[in-house]
């Protein structure tokens, strides 16, 4: 009972992982890393609004009280919790054709997918699918990311100009640029260069300088000063003050609504475990300290419940805003809790400057981050020591710009395995022989059908035993048996990276049992580990084999060999 009862406690989620304990000493350099964080993440979350297609406050609430949640429920002490431009660029994809952006609907409908996605990381904690982020490797994630960069940056243009976004998919929207490009309001594009200009240089001069929030206070007073409504340019327009309203979203609850949410939501959720995991791992590897991905999948997930229930979209673990932090000498969640109390403090009395901020600001800051998304660096490295992994890169990041987002994700998975299955199946086995002269042993390639003594030959196969490389298994054993001299009577099978053998693989290695029998040849096996043998054992090829043909090591085959089988 007490084993019992152990145990349901360590399932319990334990609050306040990345948060406690806090340090005295530490306190001021985490309040300094929350407003770095604050003076940095508040520009760019609401440029990801215009990514996601939802009202520019809703980027500020994704930093209340989502990242307060994760704080409290989630694993990592450094992951910034918020805003993202991935997730947001498959909000965007999901929604195309079936609400106005940016209307009621639309909103309802980002929450809906909040909602789901928290459902769906939950389900993954309790069901054991966090293994998901395991399938987009760093490879297709560094394609899909830099898919996603450029057609975040091209999709910016239109607004950096002045000009009214239109066009479905992303080349018509190039194409009515350029058909409009006369049009183009010279004030958007002046303000727009200037914005680049003050982020580009401020981070040159330091990345601690929030450039972009220099450049959004500078264009806001600038509007305010020389009210540039009546040049032409755009400008945010009311922004609603006070905390957001608490409620599920206002759709029509109904199955077919989650159906046709389903895909949308699923693809929000593998980019989330993948890009979560993999910055929250880095970070808890630097400092050397316990992360629980569990706890983690319930933190996010309850983040995004949140979101969905505070009238924002889904958010997402950043590695760029956790680089932040840590640069500014945030070490816990704290830091990410005064960020939240900073933005509060702007939703209470600071959203009336906004309604002079140009739209083509915050167009500036979502081509800047669409830029940054494009990992032109990464590729090169890819294609410099992975030929084979750049062109699935390449391939992921086209789809993402010519077809969508969501395909982008489905087809960087699929690639990702398939990629897996290539490089793995056609395991890489060696034969085990021994030097005379200093008793080390040595591995050989398979084509070369050495003997460790006359007459007993060690295989040692590289991979679990599956229908893929079965017939691999197979060909290689008995090419072996066929080229040895002196002619074999013993096969030895190294079974010490072999962790499974599925049925397939068990019937091939009654054929190989088989052909050696026949040519008088006994196959034994060493280093089989117990799950493995358990296995050999289901499959009835323990009698077969016989109880005598498995040895703890590669040392008791040969005594047991010259003792009793070596041939006079």
């Amino acid at each position: 009972m007490i084993g019992i009862g152990s145990q349901i406690r360590d399932r319990r989620p334990r609050l306040f992982q990345g948060l406690l304990p806090i340090k005295n000493s530490g306190i001021s350099a985490e309040v300094i890393a929350g407003i770095t964080l604050a003076a940095l993440a508040v520009p760019e979350v609401m440029g990801y609004t215009k990514i996601s297609g939802t009202p520019v406050i809703t980027g500020l609430y994704t930093l209340l009280i989502p990242m307060i949640l994760y704080a409290i429920f989630g694993s990592s002490r450094h992951l910034v919790v918020g805003a993202d431009s991935a997730t947001a660029a498959i909000l965007a994809a999901g929604l195309a054709g079936i609400a106005i952006t940016g209307s009621h609907e639309y909103l309802a409908l980002a929450g809906v997918l909040a909602l789901m996605s928290a459902g769906l990381l939950i389900v993954a904690r309790v069901i054991g699918l966090g293994f998901m982020a395991d399938f987009l490797s760093r490879t297709v994630l560094i394609g899909f990311l830099t898919g996603v960069g450029f057609q975040v940056a091209l999709r910016a243009i239109p607004g950096m100009l002045g000009l009214p976004e239109g066009g479905h998919d992303l080349i018509d929207k190039i194409v009515n640029t350029l058909h409009q490009i006369g049009q183009m309001n010279f004030y958007d594009l002046a303000i727009s260069v200037i914005v680049i200009g003050v982020i580009i240089g401020s981070e040159k001069m330091s990345p601690k300088i929030p450039g972009a929030l220099i450049a959004v206070i500078g264009a806001i007073v600038v509007s305010w000063a020389f009210n540039l409504k009546v040049y032409g340019v755009h400008t945010l327009g009311d922004v609603p003050q006070g905390l957001p309203w608490i409620g599920l979203p206002d759709v029509h609850w109904s199955y077919a609504l989650v159906l046709k949410m389903l895909p949308t939501a699923f693809s929000m959720v593998v980019v989330i475990l993948a890009q979560s995991a993999a910055t929250s791992r880095a970070y808890a590897a630097r400092y050397n300290e316990p992360f629980n991905e569990n706890v983690d999948l319930i933190g996010l997930g309850l983040a995004n419940a949140g979101a969905a229930l505070s009238g924002t979209f889904v958010v997402n673990g950043s590695p760029t805003k956790t680089q932040m932090v840590d640069s500014a000498g945030g070490r816990s969640q704290l830091a990410q809790v005064i960020t939240s109390l900073i933005v509060l403090l702007v939703l209470l009395f600071f959203t009336g400057p906004l309604t002079y901020m140009p739209s083509a600001v915050l167009s500036a800051v979502v081509f800047l981050i669409g830029l940054q998304l494009v990992d032109i660096q990464g590729m090169h490295k890819v294609w410099r020591q992975r030929p084979p992994e750049f062109w699935v890169a390449l391939v992921t990041a086209v789809v993402v710009v010519l077809v969508g987002v969501e395909q982008g994700i489905v087809t960087a998975m699929v690639l990702s395995l398939m990629e897996h299955v290539r490089r793995s199946y056609r395991s890489k086995n060696v034969v085990l022989v021994l030097d005379k002269a200093t008793g080390v042993g040595r591995l050989l390639p398979v084509t070369t059908p050495e003997q460790i003594e006359p007459g007993l030959l060690v295989y040692r196969f590289a991979h679990t035993m599956y229908y893929a490389n079965a017939q691999q298994l197979f060909e290689e054993v008995i090419s072996l048996a066929e080229g040895a001299r002196p002619v074999l009577s013993c096969f030895c099978v190294d079974a010490s990276a072999v962790a499974d053998v599925d049925f397939s693989a068990a019937e091939t290695l009654r054929e190989i049992h088989g052909v050696l029998k026949t040519r008088g040849i006994r196959l034994v096996w060493a280093n089989v580990i117990a799950p493995l043998k358990a296995e050999f054992d289901r499959y009835e090829l323990i009698g077969l084999f016989g109880k005598d043909a498995f040895y703890d090591n590669i040392s008791d085959v040969v005594d047991s060999y010259l003792r009793y089988e070596r041939p006079n």
